[in-house]
């Protein structure tokens, strides 16, 4: 009787040629089905990747937000972070390392000119603001880009955007003042200059702002 020879070494040496030699670069968007998301660039921990919104629109649209009730709070020092299942970042295919110097990093300015209406975002944030739960005061919570603007973020995709509630000792009434700001801005500046990628940029806030500088070793 002749030996059976085992088929599984081919078929896996078949798929290695096929999948294992090709490789996808950090901070690259692929698609699958109509769903785009970045590749090698995660969200909320290894092997998820941030979604890819539709970018600038010349007019937005109150967006649908998560049901109300269903989005919870955590808390990292006493610093708020978003829920990762409702919030988890959404970046704009418009903003990439090729092109930084003519969107988020040129001269001028790039987030006024793609930032969706006051009308827009203060419809999403009361409804958004049920979905969290939220029931601070409204004028002391920033409706927040998760991955901001100046880092790529995508402008009006729900996935990115939520109810920042104030600061711990935050003054009721101060108006808007949260530590996320300036931990946007120093990232901006290092991608600008080089320092960091973009996509390392976006993962770091996405994963956690409280931590993005000294995950980066910028702080």
């Amino acid at each position: 009787m002749r030996p059976v020879r085992r088929a599984v070494p081919s078929v896996l040496f078949a798929c290695l040629l096929l999948a294992g030699c090709s490789s996808v670069q950090l901070g690259t968007s692929t698609s699958s089905g109509g769903s785009s998301v970045a590749a090698g660039a995660p969200g909320q921990g290894e092997g998820k990747a941030i979604a890819v919104g539709a970018g600038p629109q010349k007019h937005y649209t109150v967006q649908k937000q998560p049901a109300a009730g269903s989005c919870k709070y955590r808390y990292e020092h006493g610093e708020p972070l978003e829920d990762p299942a409702c919030t988890p970042g959404a970046i704009s295919p418009a903003v990439t390392q090729a092109n930084l110097a003519s969107t988020i990093c040129r001269k001028g300015g790039y987030t006024s000119g793609v930032r969706p209406s006051a009308y827009v975002t203060g419809k999403e944030k009361k409804l958004n603001a049920a979905s969290y739960g939220f029931t601070g005061r409204m004028a002391d919570a920033e409706y927040d880009h998760l991955i901001s603007l100046q880092l790529g973020g995508d402008p009006n995709d729900p996935r990115n955007l939520w109810v920042e509630p104030a600061d711990p000792g935050h003054r009721k009434g101060a108006g808007v003042n949260n530590k996320k700001d300036p931990v946007e801005t120093k990232l901006h500046t290092a991608v600008c200059k080089g320092q960091v990628t973009l996509a390392a940029a976006q993962k770091a806030i996405a994963t956690d702002w409280t931590t993005a500088l000294s995950s980066l070793h910028l702080s």
